[in-house]
């Protein structure tokens, strides 16, 4: 999600500008340049891993972000929590477009979709149990009874300007809007009035409590849709209250919004002192397409190392960017993040009609694992 930014069709400008002379350098013709490595080879670094185990919340920090720049100032109308009642972070808007920048930081390099789906059973892919010692940096497989606030801060409120998107949900940590069943993690957005809002929902962080840089993330996910609904898997840079807003970089490793069967990924991150993104979809990956139903579950994943972030969804990748450079504020990619969880509903990307008939809607997540590849 992102955030009112000024000037920034100025800045768009100048970066468009300074793109071109990069990208004419390095490439000719209508040769589009490979990344340096694929996307599939392994993150073997894991290093900068935060791991908290206590409850405490550090701050009452909110990073808002609108849908051409993310703001994360921190606000007053959003407050974490750690009980049962908690929920605030930064709201996520990623573009449905590349921006001028798109050249200097991403890759034509691409996978061939596979056609296979992802399985259906539950807890697919590696067991945590299955070796002595876990293959994971950080993992959540949503066994217990109840959601784990050793992992988890939810975020609560409105958030400044709605999440710095004028999303219309009011964020709580009641488990009629967030909870676990049968090794399901349940977010629901619901319509009811509350604390003068009409649309209650969930947003859970890990900041403070986990972050890391480089690594393999997959997540099995299965996402709501409906007019107006936007639910998102993303991250945000774990140094965000001091950088503020697109400087700590986000990752939105899945976005989709209404009645889209489309999964979108976008980089967020500062160029000269304004906001600059770039991303890719489904729908169109350099001529390529993943057909979707979205709202049963898939496996996501995500390669990131100190060359390239790749994301994928059943093997089918559906965005890259080169971040080797590490320069012209990509260096936000090269420092933790944490993850966000949330269902939003209204705003400024999706839009403000809201189709009330498909309440209570839910985004269900079987597991988060993250790990480098060996």
């Amino acid at each position: 999600m992102v955030c009112e930014f000024k000037n920034i069709r100025l800045g768009i400008a100048a970066i468009g500008c300074a793109v071109s002379m990069v990208w004419l350098a390095a490439c000719s013709g209508d040769k589009i340049c490979e990344p340096p490595i694929p996307a599939e080879s392994s993150a073997e670094s894991s290093s900068s891993v935060i791991l908290s185990g206590d409850s405490r919340d550090d701050s009452a920090s909110s990073s808002t972000k609108s849908s051409d720049s993310r703001n994360s100032s921190s606000s007053a109308a959003g407050q974490s929590s750690n009980s049962v009642d908690g929920g605030s972070t930064p709201a996520m808007t990623s573009s449905s477009s590349s921006s001028a920048l798109s050249t200097i930081s991403s890759s034509s390099e691409r996978s061939e979709g596979d056609p296979s789906s992802s399985s259906s059973s539950h807890h697919s892919g590696l067991d945590p149990e299955s070796s002595s010692s876990s293959p994971y940096l950080w993992h959540d497989e949503f066994d217990g009874e109840s959601i784990d606030l050793s992992k988890w801060t939810f975020e609560i409120g409105t958030g400044a300007g709605g999440w710095g998107n004028n999303e219309w949900e009011y964020y709580t940590s009641r488990k009629e809007n967030a909870y676990v069943k049968d090794g399901i993690l349940h977010i629901r957005a619901q319509k009811e009035n509350y604390e003068g809002q009409k649309y209650t929902s969930a947003r859970m962080i890990t900041k403070d409590k986990f972050a890391f840089t480089y690594g393999t993330v997959e997540a099995r996910i299965a996402l709501p849709t409906g007019k107006g609904i936007w639910p998102a898997f993303w991250m945000l840079g774990q140094n965000i209250d001091e950088v503020s807003w697109p400087a700590c970089g986000e990752i939105d490793i899945i976005e989709t919004i209404n009645d889209e069967n489309i999964v979108y990924g976008t980089h967020h991150w500062q160029y000269n002192g304004n906001h600059a993104n770039y991303g890719n979809n489904t729908k169109d990956y350099y001529g390529t397409s993943k057909e979707l139903d979205i709202t049963q579950f898939h496996t996501f994943k995500m390669v990131w190392n100190e060359k390239l972030i790749a994301m994928y969804v059943d093997e089918f990748k559906y965005q890259e960017i080169d971040i080797e450079s590490a320069k012209d504020g990509l260096e936000a990619f090269h420092k933790p993040q944490f993850f966000i969880l949330n269902v939003a509903v209204a705003g400024n990307w999706p839009g403000f009609e809201v189709d009330d008939s498909q309440f209570p809607n839910e985004m269900l997540v079987d597991y988060i694992r993250v790990g480098s590849r060996r």
